[in-house]
């Protein structure tokens, strides 16, 4: 039973926002490490010594995201506005194939207006695709390449869907009966007690008589203990979040018998098909998008909020990442309409274990690289070696050969020495061009509010705002130079330095094994090199 009990907590304390009692230094992103000793990218320090006198130009940077609450109160002024389109006049004025596109589009929607939410995990799709012709199958079934190929693709996202569902499965329903427990017991507690907050101090004093009152109080003390909260009112909120973000994987994410495309009208099997969705992009639920944003380019010294890295750009919020894994052909288009309408540099903070479509993406990514578009990717959370797990999408082509405009991004946490790598990177020597911070970022979330989050989804924007900095006074600066420029600028204090594996508990590796250069982001620098670059390349 105690063992039991002891992995419900475990499980309940990782689905709270804070997940240490250690506060990170507020702005802590922006700062500098010399002056500020914080590993931030030195934006601060940017503008008040190298950007001071000088004069920028307009950078659009499209987020392919979740949507975008572009009326938020620190972004609304730096939400691109389509300036050949006229609003809510059911014309697409601009003839670029898309009605009412103000701000951005949205590819998970329909014309009518309803939008997908929820989506399926790409395992769940291939092995419902897959499966009426594979299942059960071996190799010796088989005489081409193609079907060969296609059953070892069903075999790994098979076990990969069978392992997912279980995993989840198990999670949520622990999460649930915990969650249902210690409100039960918060409940009886405050009645009993009369207190207005369940602490430490009270639960300690209840005298806890059922099996299942001396479960949830030996869990609640626990949790309140390890930082989780100072009372049961706000463990249970936590817990009440991890319910809500587990549930979409179970009855959606793998649910073979759950598949929302119909709601789109579009011709899914036809990646040129590319006229679909509605211009809501913000959608149900920007939460990820909206921060994503605010990193790169909320407004800068107004007062409120945050400050973004970038104080020149327009965000172009375009909506293809459901609650769920985004589809190759939404991100194809995706990427397509942002370099179409003026975007030249794309932050793209997503990324699964397969790929149905990879052609698809590829040709949408050579065709932002033939525009001059700058692409910016989460590496991923899953703290794995992605050089031998591949993250779509990527980088590297069918042909074996790479993307020049693609920069794979891994987070960085605030912490400093041995733990300055976030615990949950995807790291790879081959794969991996920079690390940037993403743990605890403080950022724009919908209907006006800020909040702390961490992935390399927030990585991948702080790096993004430096090289829209790079662009907005350097406008001349292709992709590849702006690439070129930030890793070569990129910190190299960690170096050779041991930090502890992302995935392990105290395991010690070289810093530079963990990426390309084991370089840390710096704008500072970047800037600096940016101006030789200038007067030595034109």
């Amino acid at each position: 039973m105690k063992k039991i009990i002891v992995l419900a907590a475990v499980l309940c304390a990782s689905y709270f926002n804070a997940q240490t009692t250690e506060k990170r230094p507020d702005n802590w992103f922006n700062l500098d490490p010399t002056i500020d000793k914080v590993n931030g990218v030195s934006a601060e320090r940017a503008y008040k010594e190298l950007l001071k006198d000088k004069k920028s130009t307009t950078v659009i940077v499209g987020v392919l995201d979740s949507g975008v609450d572009y009326n938020h109160e620190d972004l609304k002024d730096v939400m691109w506005t389509n300036p050949g389109e006229i609003a809510g006049n059911g014309i697409d004025d601009d003839k670029n194939g898309y009605i009412d596109d103000i701000h951005g589009w949205n590819f998970l929607g329909n014309k009518d207006g309803r939008n997908v939410e929820c989506e399926n995990l790409e395992s769940t799709r291939l092995v419902r695709k897959l499966k009426p012709k594979y299942e059960g199958k071996t190799e010796a079934d088989f005489s081409t390449k193609e079907e060969k190929k296609e059953l070892k693709l069903y075999l790994e996202a098979k076990e990969d869907w069978t392992q997912t569902k279980d995993k989840f499965e198990g999670s949520y329903n622990q999460v649930k009966f915990i969650y249902e427990g210690i409100s039960a017991l918060n409940t009886k507690v405050k009645e009993q007690s009369k207190a207005e907050k369940v602490d430490v101090a009270v639960l300690e004093a209840f005298d806890a008589t059922d099996k299942t009152d001396k479960q949830m109080k030996m869990i609640g003390l626990s949790m309140m203990k390890g930082g989780q909260g100072s009372n049961l009112d706000e463990i249970n909120a936590g817990l009440k979040e991890g319910v809500d973000q587990l549930k979409p994987y179970v009855e959606c994410g793998t649910n073979l018998d759950f598949d929302p495309r119909s709601i789109i009208g579009d011709d899914y099997n036809n990646p040129n098909d590319r006229n679909y969705g509605n211009p809501d992009c913000n959608g149900p639920n920007s939460f990820h998008g909206t921060h994503v944003a605010g990193i790169i380019g909320a407004t800068r010294n107004n007062g409120i909020g945050m400050d973004g890295v970038a104080a020149d750009v327009k965000i172009m919020a375009v909506r293809c990442v459901p609650n769920g894994d985004e589809r190759d052909k939404d991100v194809a288009n995706a990427i397509r309409y942002a370099v179409d309408n003026g975007a030249t540099i794309l932050n793209m903070s997503f990324g699964k274990k397969f790929s149905w479509d990879k052609k698809a993406v590829d040709d949408a990514v050579k065709y932002a690289e033939s525009k001059g578009v700058l692409l910016m990717h989460a590496a991923g959370n899953d703290h794995v070696d992605i050089d031998v797990e591949i993250h779509y999408p990527c980088k590297k082509f069918e042909n074996g050969k790479e993307a020049s405009n693609f920069i794979d991004v891994g987070a960085l946490s605030w912490k400093a020495d041995e733990k300055i790598v976030a615990k949950f990177s995807n790291y790879g020597k081959k794969t991996v061009d920079i690390f940037s911070p993403g743990v605890d970022i403080y950022s724009t979330t919908p209907k006006n509010e800020y909040k702390d989050a961490s992935g390399t989804s927030m990585a991948t924007p702080v790096a993004c705002g430096v090289a829209a900095v790079l662009k907005s006074y350097y406008p001349n600066l292709t992709p590849q130079q702006i690439k070129t420029i930030l890793i070569k600028s990129s910190l190299k204090t960690y170096k050779e330095k041991k930090v502890i594996k992302p995935g392990t508990k105290d395991e010690l590796v070289k810093f530079e094994t963990l990426g390309k250069n084991g370089g840390m982001v710096n704008l500072y620098e970047a800037l600096k090199i940016a101006d030789k670059y200038k007067k030595t390349k034109n």
